[in-house]
């Protein structure tokens, strides 16, 4: 089981109420939030293996760089960091209490300098041998479905204990192509959230048929550019003058699959890795019953 953990993080601090706070009253829903996710998901699921994949770089340069416009609307506004993500005041100081609690777990939490969660995650996918469920709000990492493999998406539609179960099928009937596809249908439709400005005059139902058309997108490139093919004058017209977009899209939408991760447990422990540690963070911030309720489930 690979989490998204920002996404879940995220998710976990805008459900749960603000009044979940530590003994000397700062917020601490995300936190909360997020232990009562594992707790629900590995009681669900009983995965023999957890990662909890972090976002070591939630913007690369590399992907800047091929599309300036990649994720800018999230950048915080000056006078914070440059480059920093824009996040809730009262979340960003519970980012690393949550990072503190899974190493205490014992949890694996893997990130890499110039690379998001979403390419740590399609690197342990790709390179699983067996099956993989993948936790994520985030419609990216849908490409990577595979029923082939055994790779499959719980996007949570009301916490986590409602996960719809994204597989080919369901991919089939919501959007009309597989996960193989699903980047080059993401690339021509865009994503206004990620910055990424689609091609003009596609959206997502004409990109599943242009896709089920010609293959892929370099098969749709092509018939954009052969004067024999059946594409509209219109729509030709936008996917040529899409091009330079479209040089570069597939490489942004697409996550990565070869990060160098560095070595790390995945097994799911059945115990804290770090008693005397988990017990001053619980105390310290108030975890109560969404730590025990974790460690009764490992210990399980």
């Amino acid at each position: 089981m690979l989490l998204d953990t920002a996404s879940l993080y995220f998710r976990a601090y805008f459900g749960v109420p603000e009044s979940l706070r530590s003994p000397d009253g700062q917020p601490v829903n995300a936190v909360r939030g997020l232990l009562d996710f594992i707790a629900r998901l590995v009681q669900d699921h009983r995965p023999d293996q957890l990662v909890a994949c972090m976002d070591a770089d939630w913007r690369p340069q590399w992907r800047v760089d091929l599309i300036p416009s990649y994720k800018t609307h999230r950048l915080a506004p000056e006078p914070a960091v440059a480059g920093a993500e824009e996040i809730p005041d009262t979340l960003a100081p519970q980012v690393p209490v949550i990072e503190q609690v899974l190493d205490a777990l014992g949890i694996a939490r893997v990130g890499v300098p110039g690379y998001e969660a979403d390419d740590v995650i399609g690197t342990l996918a790709t390179a699983a041998d067996g099956p993989v469920e993948i936790v994520t709000g985030d419609r990216d990492l849908f490409q990577l479905v595979d029923d082939a493999r055994g790779v499959r998406v719980l996007y949570p539609v009301k916490g986590v204990g409602t996960a719809q179960t994204v597989d080919d099928a369901a991919l089939r009937e919501k959007y009309g192509v597989t996960g193989a596809s699903y980047a080059d249908l993401a690339a021509l439709r865009g994503d206004a959230s990620d910055g990424l400005p689609g091609v003009k005059g596609i959206g997502e139902k004409t990109a599943a048929q242009l896709l089920a058309a010609y293959g892929d997108l370099a098969g749709i490139r092509a018939a954009a550019l052969d004067p024999a093919s059946k594409l509209t004058p219109a729509r030709r017209k936008n996917l040529v003058e899409g091009s330079d977009y479209l040089d570069v899209a597939p490489k942004v939408v697409r996550v990565a699959t070869d990060v160098p991760l560095p070595a790390f447990d995945p097994a799911l422990p059945s115990e804290p890795l770090d008693p005397m540690a988990l017990e001053h963070l619980a105390e310290r911030w108030g975890l109560g019953g969404s730590l025990e309720r974790v460690l009764a489930v490992l210990a399980g």
